[in-house]
């Protein structure tokens, strides 16, 4: 089927410029990250590249999902939920284990880590539920929503992988939210949810609960659950306001700061920029988030208007928490930062679902309300 040629004019430049201009900071900053200082140079690390090639794939997804029509996920939703159900049970069978954790399945030429592949899925069904009807959700009407993103936040969570199960919860509540409860609803909610808050600590690894306790006090254990978080502050507070200047950040360079390519990525930047560099970020961010509010806001129909609120959830959330985690203002969790910190699967995901906000934007002209 041919494309409309008036798609074109109605592209949220702002949204594909600023989704571009991340991924070029986060590859920059990656390869201060990933670079080894040698007398004949810089030495950079594999993955590097191979974020490169992944962005380049991303690119090309979200072209892909910029021009197809966005209705036709109606009814692809339910499919590719139980498809991703049997990928995420699969991993328990056929899974890869890294860093102690089975989250990926080995395709031979790539690693893909199904959980990424959960968040589209809640995302499309989701925004298939909430767009039935306009009223708000009563009792049942939200026990089903929930149940349906509870499947698959269970099975992530099993992996172990707390960090994405809770994105998929967060990113469901965010759309709930968006759609609207009934007083009753809202009024048992701020009752019940902080009596059932204390109740998930039996539920937690040890090692989670660990992770809470260092966030109440690093300095308990500075060489062992505590590093990330103390190092993390030492390098963004070193970095003072304007920064030591690109490739000179000694935390980083010298390989004091863990996981500096993925989880603390921002606080590479904020060493190597300082408060200057990292609130230019943040700002980047904040209007990219903007750019999809306006699109949800403007969306033709509710399937569309939902899918672009699940997709600024999918973004805010990861922001929110990733910084906050790096500031120590949050407990330290496997989520990394969009288009930032290093990942195949995040970077492809990250991408396709611009894609597909810019798809519901381009056709807000298009076609009557459904």
């Amino acid at each position: 089927m041919p494309i409309d040629r008036r798609l074109f004019f109605y592209i949220n430049w702002p949204l594909l410029i600023s989704a571009i201009m991340l991924f070029a900071l986060g590859a920059l900053n990656l390869y201060s990250a990933s670079g080894h200082r040698l007398e004949e140079g810089m030495s950079v690390a594999p993955f590097f590249n191979k974020q490169l090639i992944w962005g380049l794939m991303g690119v090309f997804g979200m072209i892909l999902f910029m021009f197809f029509d966005y209705r036709h996920l109606k009814t692809l939703a339910w499919p590719v939920f139980w498809i991703t159900v049997l990928l995420l049970v699969s991993v328990f069978f056929m899974g890869k284990t890294i860093y102690g954790a089975k989250r990926w399945l080995d395709l031979g030429f790539m690693n893909f880590q199904p959980s990424e592949l959960a968040k589209i899925a809640i995302l499309i069904v989701g925004a298939r539920i909430l767009s039935k009807e306009r009223e708000p959700l009563d009792f049942l009407r939200l026990f089903y929503v929930l149940g349906v993103g509870l499947i698959l936040a269970g099975l992530i969570i099993k992996q172990p992988d707390l960090g994405s199960g809770l994105s998929i919860i967060m990113i469901l509540g965010g759309m709930i939210l968006f759609r609207g409860v009934t007083p009753r609803v809202f009024k048992t909610a701020l009752l019940v949810i902080p009596l059932l808050l204390p109740l998930s600590w039996f539920f937690l690894h040890d090692y989670q609960k660990q992770r809470i306790m260092t966030f109440l006090d690093p300095t308990t254990d500075p060489l062992g659950a505590g590093y990330h978080i103390i190092q993390s502050e030492i390098a963004i507070g070193s970095g003072g306001f304007w920064g030591k200047g690109f490739l000179e950040g000694t935390q980083s360079q010298l390989r004091f700061l863990p996981e500096r390519h993925t989880d603390f990525a921002v606080a590479v930047l904020g060493e190597e920029w300082g408060f200057f560099g990292t609130m230019l970020l943040l700002s980047l961010f904040c209007f990219f988030l903007y750019q999809m509010v306006l699109i949800a806001r403007d969306a033709r129909g509710l399937f569309g208007s939902y899918l672009a609120t699940g997709v600024f959830f999918y973004f805010f959330w990861q922001i929110l928490i990733n910084t906050g985690m790096v500031l120590g203002l949050m407990p330290v969790v496997g989520i990394p930062l969009p288009f930032i910190s290093y990942g195949g699967s995040a970077t492809l995901v990250n991408f396709c679902l611009v894609g597909l906000v810019l798809n519901v934007s381009m056709r807000r002209f298009l076609f009557k309300q459904r």
